[in-house]
């Protein structure tokens, strides 16, 4: 397995560079079920921070290209059934998909709730507001 970082993931979804382009979609046709790329949810959130702030794609853009990559047989997501969960969040309730990652990995390892301050993480990804005295 090779770990693929963010920007090789960015360059085949936006091809802003056209040798780093080409490099990038060599190395992912190169790939096999039996040495697949490796993504990390780290580099799912960026590939996110990254096509939405930096390329000014919408969230729906965002959100197919992530799906896709789970997809892929010559890919493996860290978590992919969690990553998967997340999108669907994202999709269903237009949680950010950081935050919506945050839940599920949280409920994942037996949290009964993600407490925060963020009032869009608690309309939108389910968390559940910090307050005085808990």
């Amino acid at each position: 397995m090779i770990g693929l970082d963010t920007n090789i993931l960015v360059r085949v979804a936006v091809g802003d560079d056209p040798e780093q382009t080409r490099l990038a979609k060599e190395r992912l046709s190169a790939l096999t079920t039996s040495e697949p790329g490796f993504v990390t949810h780290v580099v799912m959130v960026e590939i996110w921070w990254e096509l939405t702030r930096t390329y000014q794609k919408t969230p729906a853009e965002a959100l197919a290209y992530l799906t896709s990559l789970t997809e892929l047989a010559t890919i493996v997501v860290q978590d992919r059934a969690l990553v998967v969960a997340a999108l669907a969040a994202v999709r269903d309730h237009q949680a950010g998909f950081a935050d919506a990652l945050i839940v599920a990995v949280s409920t994942a390892n037996h949290c009964p709730r993600v407490e925060t301050f963020d009032s869009a993480a608690i309309k939108r990804a389910g968390m559940q507001p910090l307050s005085r005295g808990e």
